[in-house]
């Protein structure tokens, strides 16, 4: 799949492959994380996938995704969307209260939609560029203004934060979403021979798609955007 051009929050269109003026470092790091994922984080999530009973999987993963509806939230509130706030309230206060902490997603039965915002997100809607294309070191894709984001308000609207066990926890939902995209992680087979510039583009278009909360034209979508909406319930 070579570049192709994706649009956040306007009709300015960027090109992946000139977005990423940081290639040089982007693709060291790359090879790092292809590297550490394969001797250390996918054996383990392996192990993890295996002795953890489905049910117990699909807990956990409900648990945090719950706690992401603060963040929610905070960040709908922030793009003047009152409704969808509203909704993702809803949905934290429903499945912490009848869930279970959140282990159990009523909410979703109940037919309350489940959005995925964050304050890279946030920016964009407020017309902060994207920044150059960086692969951070076990985090894997960004943008220089997604991974500000990402490592600075997101990390405060992220209630386990203030956890006094916040690593473990944090290790712990690594660990779930790594072991859940097991089953997935063969969607980038045969679609390039590169592999970094297949995942950079599919990347990229997956931010665009979040940013404009789904309004995307059919031929700028790649083969990947279904595949990848699942990728970052995260």
């Amino acid at each position: 799949m070579g570049t192709v051009e994706h649009m956040e929050g306007s009709n300015h269109k960027v090109d992946s492959g000139k977005n990423d003026t940081l290639i040089k470092f982007n693709r060291s790091m790359y090879r790092f994380n292809v590297g550490i994922d394969r001797v250390l984080f996918k054996p383990v999530a392996k192990s993890y996938k295996a002795i953890t009973p489905t049910i117990i999987n699909t807990s956990i993963s409900n648990f945090f995704q719950n706690l992401g509806e603060v963040g929610n939230v905070f960040n709908n509130i922030l793009q003047a969307k009152p409704k969808d706030a509203i909704n993702d309230a809803e949905r934290f206060i429903v499945n912490s209260t009848f869930g279970f902490a959140g282990l159990i997603d009523i909410a979703s039965a109940a037919d309350l939609e489940k959005h995925d915002e964050d304050f890279g997100q946030t920016l964009a809607k407020w017309g902060v560029g994207s920044g150059p294309y960086v692969m951070l070191p076990f985090l894997g894709p960004s943008t220089l203004r997604d991974a500000t984001a990402k490592l600075s308000i997101d990390l405060l609207t992220n209630p386990v934060s203030y956890s006094e066990k916040s690593v473990h926890f944090l290790i712990l939902d690594k660990l779930d979403q790594r072991a859940d995209l097991l089953s997935r992680e063969s969607i980038f087979d045969g679609i390039s021979n590169d592999s970094y510039s297949a995942l950079r583009d599919a990347w990229l278009q997956r931010r665009s798609y979040l940013i404009r909360d789904g309004k995307i034209d059919q031929k700028e979508q790649s083969d990947l955007i279904d595949e990848l909406e699942s990728l970052e319930s995260e």
